[in-house]
């Protein structure tokens, strides 16, 4: 069964850095494309980063552009995120998620595999 797990969560203050990880294991996620998304209490999910199959494309919401970077391994099935100078309104449960295309979306309803969420709090 295929599986994404996220880590990597954390508290951390305001300015702060943190690096997400997210390891596919139970089958290859060979030609997917991978996004995070967020979830704070009482909103949507939305669409933090993407990255291309290749790794060659990738594109950030605007609330984080210049302060997160998506990367991925794929010898090691995992994908990563960076995020640096945290604010208070990064705080949510962060998920990646798989698409089956060799193309990231910013919509999540494009993408069939998710993990199960890792915490971030960033205290001001």
């Amino acid at each position: 069964q295929a599986r994404l797990v996220e880590s990597g969560g954390g508290l951390v203050q305001a300015g702060g850095s943190l690096r997400l990880s997210c390891a596919a294991s139970g089958r290859t996620f060979g030609g997917y494309a991978m996004g995070w998304f967020r979830q704070a209490p009482g909103k949507e999910r939305e669409f933090v980063a993407g990255i291309s199959w290749s790794g060659h494309n990738t594109d950030y919401a605007d609330s984080v552009k210049g302060r997160f970077t998506i990367s991925r391994d794929n010898a090691k099935n995992t994908v990563y995120l960076q995020m640096d100078s945290l604010k208070a309104e990064d705080t949510a449960g962060y998920y990646c998620a798989a698409r089956a295309d060799s193309y990231f979306s910013r919509f999540k309803e494009d993408y069939a595999h998710w993990g199960q969420g890792t915490q971030v709090t960033v205290s001001s």
